[in-house]
Parts: C-alpha cells; structure tokens; sequence
C-alpha cells in the first residue's frame, strides 16, 4: 500500500515537475490505455487459445470423445475457486459494473479488474463455457483507464472519460473494429460526449486496433468468402428480418434476466452451483455441440455455406448431435432442411440457458458472443424459411445481417451493431441491410423493454446514466447533496408559548414535528399559526399536535434524485421531509437546492 502511493506521488510529482497540462495528459494516457488494452486483449486471445490447445489436443487427443461434456465443468470450477479464493470479489456482469461505476462509484473501479477478469475468462471460455470473451475485456480496460487516471488524481469527469477510452480501446482491439469501439462507448456508456472528449477515444481505439493487426494480422475476425449484393428488392424481407431479430432479442434480454434472477436465488455451498450449472450445461452441450464455447466456429460455417461446393457441409452442421443421426435417416435425409431448422431454432431457445448456466455456476464471460452467435442463427433461420417460400435469398448475408440485428436489440445499439458486424466481417459493401435490420430491430425492442440488458438492473434501481441529459445529472446527485438539516424541530407536545420561543430563534418557516426517539409525526407551518401566535391567551390552549399538518409525500433517504423530482412535481411542493428506513426524521430536501445542484452539476459535466 506505501509502495503504491509513493508510485502515485512520483507521477504527480512527475507531472508537476513537467508542467503538464491535463488536456496534454489526456492524450497520453489515452494512447498508454490504448497500448494496455490491445495487450489485455492478446493476452485473452493467448490464453484462451492456450486453454483449448490443452483441452483438444493434450486432454482428449484431437477427437470428439465424453471429454467435452466434462470440460465446461471443470473450467467454471476453475474461475470459481480463483474468483472466490483469490479475488474475493464479484466480477461477473462486467458492461453493469462499469455503468454502475460510472454512475454511482465516480468512475473508481477496482485494481484487481485489470487482470482478474482475464484470467477468469480465459480458463471459462478455454475449457468450454457458452459465453464470450468481449465483456471481461472491456471491464478490463475500463479498470486500465479508471486507475491511470485514479494515479494522476484526475477528477470524475476525466476519469470517466478515461474509462470510456479503456472500453473504446478494448472492443476495437480484440475485434478490429476502431469505429465500433467509439461508437460502443458513445450508445452504450457514455451521458453526454463532446468534440474534446471524442480524440482520446479515437486514440485508444486506433492505438489498440493498430497494435491487435500486428499482433495477429489484418484478416477479419469471421472472413465472408460468399456473399451477394445489395438488391433493394430484397428490401422488404430484410424488414421482416429486423423485426425478427428484435423479438428475438427480447427473448434474450428478458429470458437471460428472468434465469439468472432464479438461479442466484439457488441456496447451498457454493460448489453446489457449480455442479448444477456444469451438469446442466454439459446436457445441453451433449444435445447441441454449437453451444461449446463462444460458438464462433458454427457462425464460420454458416456465413460461408457453400452446399453446391460441398454436398456435406449441411450434414456437417449436424456433426456429433442426436440431430446427426435424424438426418441420416431416410426421412431426415429428404428433409434436411426442415432439420436445420429445427436444430438451429431450438439452439436459439437454449443458448441463453447455456451461458446463464456457465456464468451462474461461477464462470466469467460476457454477451457479446452469444449475441452474436443467436443472431447469426436467427439471420439463418429466416433465410432457410424464406428459401422454402422461393423468395431466393442468400443465406450468408441474412446471417451476416442478423448478427447486427441480434446486437443492436440486446445492447440497445443500433451503430455498434452496424459498424461491429462491417468491421468483424469485411461487410462493408453490406451497409444498406446491416443499417436495414439493425434500426429495424432497435425499433422492435424499444416497444418492449425501454432498457439494454447490461441497464436493466441498474434502470430497476434508479442508478443508470442515461444519454438524457437531464436524467443524467440528477442520478449524479445525491440526498447527502441537497439534504438541509437545518430546520428547528419540534416535540407534539409542545404548548404554542413553546412554539413561538421556537419560532423566535428560527431561520426558517417550516418546522419538523417529532416524537423523543426521531420519528417524523408531520410539519408545522408558520402561516398556519401567524393569525394566533401573537395572542398570549392562547399560548397554553395549543399544542403542537393540534396544529401540526401531514406533509405533501415523504421522502426516503436512498430515494433516486429522479423519483425525489417526479414527488416534487405530483405534489406541487417546494419543501418535503425525508426519512430513513425507520421512519426517523433526517432533514428537508427544496426543490430550489436541487435546481441548485443541478445547475453546478451540468456546468460541472459540460465543461471541454
């Protein structure tokens, strides 16, 4: 602990000593934050690969064998003991945690998140587990990008930007995608964005995608060999498309929400979850293969499909599943298609259990991958189905289409899904479907679910950072911010010759009413009482219980600033009390101190 704040003091020393000014500073630490991630993100891709080379090729030997039941199981039983021995700290859900430290943590992530969730990650995807890699690393880079700025005691303004340049860094180093990195950042993390804050994400994200070329070359992640050129015939279908993907990507949202709600309320030890969630993943990995792992193999095989090149490669989709043997068959054989159907439709339906199962039991991995990987299928779907009508679709850019759409529903991110999928694919020449079915599906889920599932969580409590402005700065806002604890209280009992000894020494004219062990029993108005308080005749008729009001509403002291607004505004009131959880008096909250707040707070956050 010395040894990390005399670090710290070297670097503000360092900076001082320099005469470096913080918008120079930005720039630089933009660029190292864009260095750490693509190195994070190499170190993900090492490890992981390290992982399955051991499980294929050393552990069972370069066959498919009982073995990859197994696997998955002993991977998120690996993550769990590390996490719960070595970290001791939730890691999981990482895209909430930084929304939630954006909004409620200024922008303070912890240290041990710039390596925990790759080690995490690696041994659960490695070994098997149904998740994806792309959450763990961009909490990694936001830990990067939070800390940096953390060492330079930077304030809450620039260390959220800096967070924001980790996030941005990490989803364009590990998949090459620059554009998609700032535009992840500006949909899905960021309140409010500026010119000035814009060049350090372009920085990071350039910087950490330039390094992930020479880490491991230009080829695109998921490399489209066949594919057809826009028709704006097709126009209409890839509509159809788009509202698909958006029904699909409420089921993910709510589906994945509603299990992982019920499976953290499963009690016991804590390796009861593992084996629960590993067994239970393991039969659906025995039933349908495709959900080993990130399933980036079976999104390879569908965009590129080639059945008049390879007369195999449909069986091939079927390879070491029940299904395998049904197409086999003589009846199976003569309807293949309406196999793949069914094998794909009912992996879409499982994949989210699968990857509830492997993060649930103790495993780490995000839903980047199993987006990507249900949309695909959807994309595929739909094109089989419009085939069997004779609409003559092409059924690698239904599948490449239906990753963005897939994407912009679960993340409430229409342009990342636009320009992830071109810049992951090569699909630029694809633009008009990708904006197409990518709006499309936006559109759909907004009837729906107002909320991404990475905000669900935080939205249910009232603590997301929101692209509304005026929502933003009022969750930045606390009751410790406006609370007025000023006001003279009073007792019920209290004779009004009391009252007005009270009232004499007050700055105020509102007083609280409470009983001797703090509970608010109502508010007592000066106006009500100016018309008797100077009538000494009166002063013993009166008590304090006779003339005291109920107030308009109540406040609670963990209220949200937004609902404190909405009560302000349903009752007409200017001044309200507020209360803790046992109904004791705290203070007073104005709306004119929130105002107040509120305007230093969005001069604070406007500010380049």
């Amino acid at each position: 602990m010395e040894k990390g704040n005399e670090y710290k003091n070297r670097l503000i020393q360092w900076r001082e000593g320099h005469n470096v000014s913080e918008k120079h500073l930005i720039v630089v630490l933009s660029l190292l934050v864009g260095i750490a991630t693509a190195i994070s993100g190499w170190l993900l891709k090492t490890m992981i690969h390290g992982c399955q080379y051991f499980v294929e090729n050393i552990l069972i030997h370069g066959q498919y064998t009982w073995w990859y039941l197994i696997t998955p199981t002993i991977g998120i039983a690996l993550a769990a003991m590390f996490v719960k021995f070595v970290v001791k700290d939730d890691i999981s859900h990482g895209i909430t945690k930084i929304l939630f430290a954006i909004s409620q943590r200024k922008s303070i992530i912890k240290a041990h998140n710039m390596w925990s969730s790759v080690v995490s990650s690696a041994v659960t995807i490695g070994f098997g587990g149904s998740v994806g890699a792309e959450a763990p690393i961009v909490l990694t880079g936001a830990a990067i990008g939070s800390n940096l700025a953390k060492a330079f005691r930077l304030n809450q303004r620039t260390m959220m930007l800096m967070i924001a340049c980790g996030a941005a860094g990490a989803i364009g180093g590990i998949f090459k995608a620059p554009i998609a990195g700032l535009v992840f950042t500006l949909e899905v993390l960021m309140i409010d964005m500026t010119m000035a804050n814009i060049a350090p994400l372009l920085i990071s994200s350039v910087t950490a995608t330039a390094l992930s070329y020479i880490f491991s070359g230009a080829t695109p992640l998921f490399e489209l060999e066949h594919y057809e050129a826009f028709s704006v015939n097709r126009l209409p279908l890839y509509i159809v498309l788009g509202a698909v993907c958006g029904l699909v990507s409420l089921y993910f949202t709510r589906g994945m929400n509603f299990l992982e709600q019920n499976f953290a309320k499963k009690g016991g030890p804590w390796w009861r979850k593992i084996l629960l969630g590993g067994l239970s993943l393991s039969l659906m990995i025995f039933i349908f293969p495709p959900l080993y792992g990130e399933g980036y193999e079976t999104i390879v095989d569908l965009l590129n499909l080639n059945p008049d090149a390879d007369p195999m490669a449909e069986n091939n989709l079927l390879a070491n599943s029940p299904f395998e043997w049904l197409g086999h068959t003589e009846w199976g054989a003569t309807h293949l298609t309406w196999v793949l159907i069914l094998y794909f439709t009912l992996i879409i339906l499982v994949k989210i259990a699968a990857s509830v199962a492997t993060n649930g039991a103790g495993g780490v991995g995000g839903i980047f991958a199993p987006s990507l990987f249900i949309g695909c299928l959807t994309g595929f779907v739909c094109a089989r189905l419009m085939n069997i009508c004779q609409l003559n679709v092409p059924e690698s850019n239904f599948a490449l289409v239906g990753m963005a759409g897939l994407m912009s529903g679960v993340m409430h991110a229409p342009l990342t899904g636009i320009f992830l999928i071109a810049e992951l694919t090569g699909g630029y020449h694809l633009f008009m479907p990708l904006m197409t079915v990518s709006i499309v599906s936006y559109l759909v889920i907004r009837v729906f679910e107002p909320h991404s599932l990475y905000a669900m969580r935080l939205a249910q409590k009232g603590e997301l950072i929101t692209h509304n402005k005026d929502r933003s700065v009022l969750t930045l806002l606390k009751m410790d911010n406006v609370l007025e604890t000023d006001l003279s209280t009073l007792f019920p009992e209290m004779t009004l010759g009391e009252l007005c000894k009270v009232i004499a020494e007050s700055h105020r004219n509102i007083f609280p009413v409470i009983d001797h062990e703090g509970r608010l029993q109502g508010v007592l108005l000066l106006d009500e009482v100016r018309n008797i308080m100077f009538q000494p005749r009166l002063y013993n008729r009166f008590r304090v219980s006779e003339l005291m009001t109920a107030p308009p509403a109540i406040l609670s002291y963990d209220m949200p600033m937004e609902k404190v607004m909405e009560t302000f505004e349903d009752t007409g009131a200017w001044n309200l009390p507020v209360v803790d959880q046992d109904k004791r008096y705290l203070g007073f909250v104005s709306k004119s101190k929130i105002f107040n707040s509120y305007r230093r707070v969005l001069v604070h956050f406007s500010e380049e």
